[in-house]
């Protein structure tokens, strides 16, 4: 009986310390598949747009309701769900000569940072791609929302969009910007539920 009282006392005593380690006002958000993707555009022989996307992106963001610059997000891009809805196209961007899916299946993004703007918010990360970790500012519309989804889960929403250097990153070297641009668009859209 006495063993029980003392552990009970270690216990009561050990829970207010857990409890002030846990982040007060932080909730976590996980980005639904099905209305989350990454799109992108890059310029043809300077002279039009080609456009394509990655469908299947997971991300995760650690929400801070009490400031927002202290939340994170972090991101995994399925490269193997690129599609520029031309299939020749689609298997090439897959090979050694771009992307060299056998190698580098995924993309990944860590935010270092979150700043508040007129718009909405920059977010700095580091994204890495092809095997290159490169720093990226990603101007964020956003959070919509919240409302409740079909999950009943509390849903919000972001767009974010930035550019990078497509030879930064080591990808279609070979082919120089007369036929196909260096600066690649990629524009971000996240459904995240609240977990």
């Amino acid at each position: 009986m006495k063993r029980l009282a003392i552990t009970t006392c270690v216990l009561a005593l050990a829970a207010p310390l857990v409890i002030a380690q846990a982040p007060a006002n932080t909730s976590a958000w996980i980005s639904d598949p099905v209305h989350s993707e990454v799109d992108f555009s890059i310029t043809h022989l300077a002279i039009s747009n080609v456009h394509g996307r990655f469908g299947k992106i997971a991300a995760t963001l650690i929400y801070d309701q009490a400031d927002i610059t202290k939340s994170t997000v972090t991101a995994t891009i399925d490269v193997s769900t690129v599609d520029t809805g031309e299939d020749a196209r689609n298997i090439h961007l897959k090979t050694p000569d771009f992307f060299d899916l056998a190698k580098f299946p995924t993309a990944t993004f860590t935010s270092t940072s979150v700043a508040k703007s007129s718009g909405g918010l920059i977010v700095n990360g580091n994204l890495t791609l092809h095997g290159v970790t490169k720093p990226v500012v990603l101007y964020v519309e956003g959070p919509t929302g919240p409302v409740q989804g079909m999950d009943h889960k509390l849903h919000s929403g972001f767009s974010a969009t930035t550019t990078i250097s497509r030879s930064a990153f080591g990808i279609g070297t070979k082919f120089p910007e007369t036929m196909l641009g260096d600066e690649v668009k990629l524009s971000i859209d996240l459904d995240v539920a609240k977990q």
